[in-house]
């Protein structure tokens, strides 16, 4: 009994003096609170204001988790990273009851499906295409879905070690993003697409111009079969690339160039490009030192302006062309970015693929420009939508930074990615094991394919590229459905009104 009494007076001390630290600390808490000038809240309702600073943080994980329906969240919703994530594992994607999309949504695109569909034996995958006839070294390209740029740098060296295995193992190109080729990206042996972004990281001389001699280093390599000259990209055009100052270790400054532990912000265009002409002529220059295909990769604002692009091009002939064109929508992601640029600037792919394609073609130049679409193309019915429109090719980065387990924490741009994609803490990067994340990053691509080629032969055609748009209806406002080939045909035959005027 002693014994018990000793106990319980000395969990009573202990009790007495938790509740004197809680309340010495609240008492703190709200001094602090009470004097500190820069928050409101806090200032009027000390110590309970800070609950809103804590419940507007959690706020993001208990929609993700716990609130958003299948179909609201964004940038991407709950059913687009599911079928990544059964895709990436090697799982089934088959759903039972009925789909869970509204398709009543305004664009909603709808394909056709043919009476009387090609059978099993008479289904083909799609072949090989050729990019750059004109270049010393064309390049045939396997695949129709690939990964789009994202820089070392950007990405941690686990995740482009994965990505570059994987790209290896399904048969895809990686483009480097702007960041310059690290190891990393030829570690898996796999096609690589070197993207040359306005400040020229990985092909730059000391004052930041354009390296001859490495040019003719890089198209030496066999791995790396194309460039792509970066004009604009989609979640920032007219702003170039920003990497965080904690980003910038010694091996990456190394990599792109510059100095260590600053930030890195590329000009927002390339200083030596100040119209179509010098476009041109800086793509012919590329083409030359490199041997390789060189195309560009930019954002549609005014379709003018890709009109002239092309009558530039009808001048000086189809050898003057750039050998592929990618097109970034103003909803493509990107790792950091001012919010405006994000949100408001910069033409959707869903509009301004439609009306390149036309142009293109309207110019003759079909089979001499191949055409490359981005931004938020991660499921097979964007692919199979994209492909209808006018793409050659498609190409994604998020969708390939889900199946490396990325969960769209929204930290890209902060060094505490949690999944290990986006951050340089090593910590961190311990959980994406590369030897492992690689064969998910296949199988999403050979996912990606598969279904696409379902869709297609659903359509009647045996290989995707055979869609046309003819086969894809556009919800409309007032729930009826068109086809695509009677809105967008209209809609550049307008602009090519206006620009004649």
């Amino acid at each position: 009994m002693e014994l018990a009494g000793k106990s319980l007076e000395v969990l009573a001390l202990l009790f007495v003096l938790l509740i004197g630290v809680c309340a010495l600390l609240i008492t703190a808490m709200f001094i602090v609170d009470r004097l500190q000038k820069e928050d409101a809240i806090r200032r009027n309702y000390p110590v309970i204001g800070r609950f809103r600073h804590l419940f507007t943080q959690l706020g993001e994980f208990f929609r993700q988790y716990f609130f958003a329906m299948d179909r609201e969240e964004l940038p991407f919703n709950r059913a687009q990273r599911d079928w990544i994530e059964r895709a990436s594992q090697g799982s089934s994607n088959t759903v039972a009851f009925g789909s869970t999309r509204n398709l009543g949504i305004v664009g909603t695109p709808i394909f056709v499906n043919a009476a009387f569909p090609p059978l099993e034996g008479q289904a083909a995958e799609s072949e090989p295409l050729e990019i750059g006839p004109y270049a010393r070294n064309p390049y045939l390209a396997p695949s129709i879905f690939n990964i789009s740029g994202m820089s070392y740098g950007a990405l941690s060296k686990p995740a482009v070690s994965a990505l570059s295995r994987g790209a290896a193992e399904a048969g895809i190109w990686l483009n480097t993003g702007e960041g310059g080729v690290s190891p990393y990206h030829f570690e898996g042996g796999c096609d690589i697409v070197f993207q040359i972004g306005t400040a020229h990281y990985g092909v730059r001389n000391p004052d930041g111009t354009l390296s001859d001699e490495r040019l003719r280093e890089l198209g030496e390599h066999p791995q790396i079969k194309m460039f792509e000259l970066k004009l604009a990209q989609g979640a920032k055009p007219g702003k170039g690339g920003i990497l965080p100052a904690a980003k910038v270790t010694p091996e990456i400054a190394e990599i792109r160039g510059i100095p260590v532990g600053q930030a890195s912000i590329s000009p927002n265009r390339h200083a030596s490009i100040d119209s179509w002409a010098d476009l041109l002529d800086s793509i012919g220059h590329i083409r030359e030192m490199t041997g390789k295909p060189v195309g560009i990769k930019t954002v549609v604002g005014h379709p003018e302006a890709i009109e002239n692009l092309f009558q530039e091009i009808q001048q000086r002939g189809p050898e003057s062309a750039p050998d592929f064109l990618t097109i970034d929508g103003g909803e493509g992601g990107t790792g950091a970015a001012p919010m405006p640029l994000i949100d408001l600037v910069g033409m959707s792919i869903r509009e301004a693929l439609p009306i390149v394609s036309a142009m293109r073609d309207m110019h003759g130049l079909k089979d001499r420009i191949r055409l490359i679409a981005s931004a938020k193309l991660v499921n097979p019915s964007d692919v199979a939508w994209a492909i209808a429109a006018g793409a050659d090719f498609v190409t994604s980065g998020r969708g390939f930074m889900f199946s490396l387990g990325c969960i769209q924490a929204l930290k890209c741009n902060r060094n505490t990615c949690p999944t290990g994609i986006t951050t340089h803490d090593r910590r961190l990067q311990q959980g994406l094991v590369p030897e492992e994340k690689y064969k998910k990053v296949a199988r999403y691509a050979k996912g990606i394919i598969h279904e696409v080629e379902v869709i297609a032969h659903s359509l009647g055609v045996s290989d995707p590229r055979q869609i046309q748009r003819s086969q894809v209806r556009l919800v409309m406002a007032d729930g009826s459905s068109k086809r695509m080939s009677e809105i967008y045909p209209n809609v550049v035959e307008e602009n090519r009104d206006k620009i004649q005027e």
